[in-house]
């Protein structure tokens, strides 16, 4: 997850992070773990007091509320080093398994499989999204696209975006063990600034900074002369539906 998300990103509100009975948890001691976010989605409610998380991403192992920060609100957190291709089953088991985008670039049937094994039998996967409708205050959002797309991706990407690397979730898990589904959505609207757009840009792992290296100052003049157009004072609104998907193994199994 980018640290841009803890400073540009969207709350999850409280209708996708609990707002029915069968996404809550059952009292303290729970484990969770979360792997890679949507970009923008950076500040998901920490679990319950009593719970332990862990959170494998592709940075170094550190402990706290974010990579290098201070232990937070008797919550136990663990950062560990991982990547779409450790798909083998580490320290569990999890009663949930969160996930953002980082879902859509896996082998998912596999990791599904291997879900199968350290998240415990009244535990699930809760997938995360999100979506900008075509509305009129969103035309930034396909300006970001466009000047995201010349700067951050090559051939090989987009033929494999066309070939259905963003695929919807439900096929996968209807062929795992998780089939018994629930789906949450909350849609928000909010005001955003030029450098909002552009921390939400460096989220993206299309453009995140280590991958734009030294064109990093070139992309964002780039973005901020795009936009300018659109909104000369620099403000700008977002209109985005936040999606979250719940996936446990049938209630009967």
């Amino acid at each position: 997850m980018s640290l841009f998300t803890s400073a540009t990103g969207w709350p999850i509100p409280t209708g996708c992070s609990g707002g029915q009975p069968r996404w809550r948890g059952r009292g303290p001691g729970g484990r969770g773990a979360g792997r890679g976010a949507a970009p923008g989605i950076g500040r998901v409610p920490p679990p319950p007091r009593g719970r332990r998380g862990a959170g494998p991403g592709p940075g170094p192992p550190s402990r706290g509320g974010r990579p290098g920060g201070p232990p937070g609100g008797g919550v136990g957190r663990e950062f560990r080093r991982g990547g779409p291709a450790r798909r083998t089953p580490g320290p569990g088991p999890y009663r949930l398994v969160a996930m953002g985008r980082s879902f859509h670039w896996m082998d998912r049937a596999a990791t599904l499989a291997m879900l199968d094994r350290i998240v415990t039998p009244d535990g699930g996967v809760a997938l995360f999204h999100d979506a900008h409708p075509p509305v009129a205050e969103n035309r930034w959002f396909k300006t970001l696209c466009d000047v995201a797309r010349k700067f951050g991706r090559d051939e090989n990407e987009d033929a494999r975006a066309r070939e259905g690397g963003h695929r919807r979730y439900e096929p996968f898990l209807f062929a795992s063990a998780f089939t018994e589904l629930d789906g949450l959505s909350v849609t928000i609207r909010q005001p955003l600034t030029v450098e909002d757009i552009l921390g939400r840009a460096f989220s993206m792992s299309t453009c995140a900074p280590d991958r734009l290296g030294g064109r990093r100052e070139e992309f964002a003049a780039r973005l901020r002369a795009a936009l300018r157009p659109l909104s000369p004072d620099g403000t700008f609104t977002e209109v985005a539906e936040l999606v979250a998907l719940l996936a446990r193994r049938p209630s009967n199994a």
